[in-house]
């Protein structure tokens, strides 16, 4: 049981920050059809600030995912093993 509690703390950081990025990634796809429907300069103009600000988000977000070794957009291989480890997890914890 201890040693589910020691990896507590870094799996809710990396849920936090999984459930975090898709929020963000949501947010730029939305912003994003809102811009192609906007009806005037002025509010296309808003959205697209609020675009960049999204995608800005996103990155950031991204970044310290890659730095924390919770998500690899750039190898599959090791994305597969991280999402593996963190269901295994999960599952641990509903049997604790």
């Amino acid at each position: 049981m201890n040693q589910n509690n020691g990896n507590m703390g870094a799996m809710t950081d990396q849920v936090i920050a999984t459930d975090f990025l898709v929020s963000a990634k949501t947010g730029v796809k939305n912003l994003a059809v809102a811009v192609t429907e906007a009806s005037t300069p002025e509010v296309r103009e808003a959205l697209k600030q609020y675009l960049n600000d999204a995608v800005e988000t996103h990155e950031r977000i991204s970044n310290y995912m890659v730095d924390k070794g919770y998500y690899h957009p750039d190898n599959l291989k090791e994305q597969l093993n991280v999402d593996l480890q963190a269901t295994q997890t999960a599952l641990n914890l509903r049997q604790s």
